[in-house]
């Protein structure tokens, strides 16, 4: 892959960040990649509102991987407080998949966590049903904590449920003993 570059998102940049997660996460376009919820959900995956409300917010932040002045990836840090920063929104062009920008967007990730924010442990959510999901989490050193948070099925920002048992289960790492 040639050379990527990160840096942070600004709010000229929410246009081209919508249809990127909207089309790694759902609908046919997502289906060429591995990680996806097209069979799980409908509707966007995000919003350019929800979107602005993130860059605008200084205890989150954006970060976006470019190839060749084109974006391909991102990932949300969000700082939590006490120590706890959440990520979310983890996304790589579908027909980039599993070619390692997934793992490179975590590590700038926890690298911004720690520096920015403190943290010494990061969380992320994830749809109970994306068990090949969660064991590439489990095999970055994320953990299954036990814990299990409602799917906002009623919220239509958060996508159309096409069945009625999601749910999300919640992982963690330390972050402490990182370089």
């Amino acid at each position: 892959m040639p050379e990527v570059f990160f840096r942070e998102a600004q709010a000229a940049d929410v246009p081209s960040i919508q249809p990127l997660v909207h089309h790694a996460y759902r609908g046919d376009r997502a289906r060429q990649g591995w990680s996806h919820e097209a069979d799980l959900l409908d509707a966007a995956r995000i919003d350019e509102a929800a979107l602005h409300e993130a860059v605008a917010d200084p205890a989150q932040t954006i970060l976006l991987a470019e190839r060749d002045g084109e974006l391909i990836g991102c990932v949300q840090v969000t700082d939590k407080g006490n120590g706890l920063a959440y990520l979310g929104m983890l996304t790589v062009q579908a027909d980039l998949q599993d070619q390692g920008l997934g793992r490179r967007l975590i590590a700038e990730a926890e690298t911004l966590a720690r520096i920015r924010y403190a943290a010494t442990r990061m969380e992320m959510t994830v749809i109970v049903q994306r068990g090949e999901l969660i064991e590439w989490y489990q095999r970055r050193g994320y953990v299954l904590t036990g814990e299990t948070r409602p799917f906002p099925a009623t919220d239509p920002r958060f996508g159309i449920p096409r069945r009625s048992d999601l749910a999300f289960v919640v992982l963690v790492k330390s972050l402490a003993s990182q370089p």
